[in-house]
């Protein structure tokens, strides 16, 4: 019984997230659009692996010619999910060396984003990406300039 209710509560929170990514990858090409990033293609759970064992998953990949934007998408956003996310970054190129040439961003995006995760991730320089309305908006000032990696 408890293996039957930990496999349902899985499958639950696995749609659960699957829900939220599906409300924010459409608000990116616009969003990203109006920062002076154009968007040629939008990806949603891009996997990898080394050869080590190591894998690494992005929610959401936000991809033109020069630059990548990768979008870590929680119901509610943490400051450790912040840290997670800044590994992410930093490791990517390793992971997917077909963007080696290109600028790399961070965005983080939230349902519900604790209000010290949302200060930390602008600090770090990513994009803080919120829920207004129907759709996500950015929460960073417009003059941000984001960091790249």
């Amino acid at each position: 019984l408890v293996r039957d209710i930990s496999r349902q509560v899985g499958n639950l929170t696995g749609k659960w997230g699957q829900f939220v990514e599906n409300l924010v990858a459409p608000g990116c090409r616009t969003l990203f659009a109006e920062r002076g990033i154009p968007v040629h293609q939008v990806h949603q759970r891009i996997k990898a692996n080394l050869d080590d064992g190591r894998t690494m998953e992005i929610d959401i990949l936000v991809v033109n010619t020069g630059a990548v934007v990768l979008v870590e998408v929680k119901s509610t956003l943490t400051v450790a999910d912040v840290r997670d996310h800044l590994e992410r970054l930093a490791q990517f190129k390793e992971f997917f060396p077909r963007y080696r040439d290109c600028r790399v961003m961070g965005a983080v995006a939230g349902i519900v984003t604790e209000e010290d995760a949302g200060r930390f991730a602008k600090k770090q320089g990513l994009f803080v990406m919120v829920q207004s309305g129907e759709s996500v908006a950015l929460a960073n000032e417009p003059g941000f300039e984001p960091k790249t990696w």
